[in-house]
């Protein structure tokens, strides 16, 4: 038999217990309740800016609250980053993601985080090609054009990427690597002061992110010669996969959301789930068609084991290629 002081006891147990539950599922379904930043650790104008723009306004007619694009730029992405890691994690601040942390963690002997163990995956956002890209100027019209004008041509030729250890700093360099060509490497602080450049005759090549590119490709500011996914791509469709003439060759950007270490799991989950709604939108599908990009959903978990992935992958091609900071 139970005393009555004791059940009163229980149900007092019983109810705080049910109240950190209670408040935590309140917390979601208010979640946001004033604006939220997204970091961008790249300038404006770059792939990663772009994709979070249009995130970033879906968002905010959706959940009614301003998320507003904050561009951190320098350091291959660690700049915007540490300011995420430093952050609190309250679900006020997030980060845009792409393959440089998975690529940093191998390329920087000393960071002032570690980015798998001090940030939260929230979401997987999209996939998308390079296109090695050249000034209208340049000589080359085809790969095997490219191919033999640099063979002739060792160190006379240089290509921009948006930073040491950039992605596509490490498509060019796998590049040189399968043709035993050289070019120059031009780093910049993101892919749209490259892009830039390259229109202006300043670098000649450029392993471009596809949604930054596009719109110059296709005014005919850039020509390009391949895209960087084993297949065509619908927006570019007369340009060929550079594994039609390099076999096994593939570099794939993708961006996603991560939040500060310790951010409250029901507020990961709500944004989780928010933006695989925005990916399966038909504007906003149509919107990453037209650039070029392919939606990337998933569960958190399932984002954060990409990264993993990731991580180990780039740190192969970076220790391969001998690749250091500069």
């Amino acid at each position: 038999m139970v005393l009555p002081h004791r059940r009163h006891f229980l149900r007092l147990a019983a109810g705080a217990a049910a109240l950190p539950a209670l408040s935590r599922m309140a917390r979601a379904q208010t979640y946001p309740t004033r604006s939220v930043r997204i970091i961008v650790p790249y300038p404006p104008a770059g792939g990663t800016d772009i994709l979070t723009r249009i995130l970033a306004q879906w968002l905010s007619e959706r959940l009614g609250q301003q998320f507003i694009v904050e561009n951190r730029p320098g350091a291959n992405s660690n700049v915007g980053t540490e300011v995420l890691v430093r952050s609190r994690p309250d679900g006020y601040t997030l980060l845009m993601v792409d393959t440089a942390p998975a690529i940093n963690a191998t390329l920087y002997d000393k960071l002032g985080f570690n980015f798998i163990r001090d940030t939260v995956p929230v979401a997987a956002v999209a996939r998308q090609a390079n296109v090695l890209a050249v000034t209208p100027s340049f000589p080359a019209r085809t790969v095997p054009d490219l191919i033999a004008h640099l063979k002739a041509n060792p160190g006379r030729v240089s290509f921009g990427s948006a930073g040491i250890g950039n992605e596509s700093h490490l498509a060019g360099e796998i590049f040189k690597m399968m043709t035993a060509t050289n070019m120059i490497h031009v780093p910049y602080r993101g892919t749209g002061p490259a892009l830039t450049d390259l229109i202006a005759g300043h670098v000649q090549v450029m392993f471009a992110s596809l949604v930054a590119s596009l719109g110059y490709v296709r005014a005919g500011h850039l020509r390009a010669l391949a895209v960087t996914t084993a297949t065509r791509q619908e927006v570019l469709p007369d340009v060929p996969p550079l594994s039609d003439f390099l076999p096994g060759y593939e570099a794939v950007d993708w961006k996603g959301l991560v939040a500060p270490l310790s951010t409250p799991p029901e507020i990961v989950a709500r944004l989780n789930q928010e933006i695989n709604a925005a990916l399966i939108d038909s504007k906003i599908k149509t919107r990453l068609a037209d650039l070029g990009a392919t939606p990337f959903t998933g569960s958190p978990a399932d984002f954060g084991r990409f990264i993993a992935n990731e991580t180990e992958k780039w740190g192969k091609v970076v220790r391969a290629g001998n690749i250091k900071v500069e």
